[in-house]
């Protein structure tokens, strides 16, 4: 069986004559001469921490004054619709005042239809619409389901932004005749002329 040699490690009864021959031996080129290293930049002195007196007003950044959140106010609109309401919704008793089919768009302009759908429809005196935003792609992928409903996923959160959120009154996925998990019922707020 043969000694493997370890590639850059010379062989321990050679060491002398390795040494005399580095010794001997000078590079071609040069090494690289490294640019000296720059002097540290000073420790910043920190201020003082203020001094609070009776006398002083604080200059220093403020909070906003608290404001308990009222149900109108609130940004976020509840998700779900009455039950009472989405029951009749379902039988046909209350009709649907409009209808938008958002698949197939992209999201930048399904969500600019889906504005420009809603404050329409609000200044018209519509209460109910139906929002078709279709499923998405689903896959089983060994042991966990993927879902990539983009427009369907981003529905709730586009409801939710301030500039949509006033006009409002809820949300809740569609009856299976009405669409079933690709479209949702939106109730929108009466607005005051």
């Amino acid at each position: 069986m043969s000694k493997r040699v370890i590639k850059n490690r010379p062989a321990l009864r050679d060491w002398h004559l390795w040494t005399e021959v580095k010794r001997s031996v000078h590079p071609l080129r040069p090494e690289p001469v490294e640019p000296p290293e720059p002097e540290p930049l000073p420790i910043p002195v920190a201020k003082p921490p203020p001094v609070f007196s009776k006398n002083l007003k604080w200059t220093g950044p403020s909070l906003p004054p608290f404001r308990p959140v009222s149900r109108s106010a609130r940004t976020e609109p509840g998700r779900e619709i009455e039950p009472r309401l989405r029951r009749a919704l379902v039988r046909g008793r209350i009709d649907i005042d409009a209808t938008i089919d958002l698949h197939g768009m992209r999201q930048g302009e399904a969500h600019a239809a889906l504005k420009r759908f809603i404050k329409a429809h609000v200044l018209q005196g519509d209460r109910t619409i139906l929002v078709i935003t279709g499923k998405g792609l689903s896959r089983a992928d060994d042991m966990q389901m993927i879902e990539k409903g983009v427009l369907r996923s981003m529905l709730p959160i586009w409801l939710s932004q301030p500039d949509l959120a006033p006009l409002i009154g809820g949300w809740d996925a569609a009856a299976q005749g009405h669409g079933g998990q690709g479209a949702y019922y939106v109730r929108l707020r009466r607005v005051e002329r």
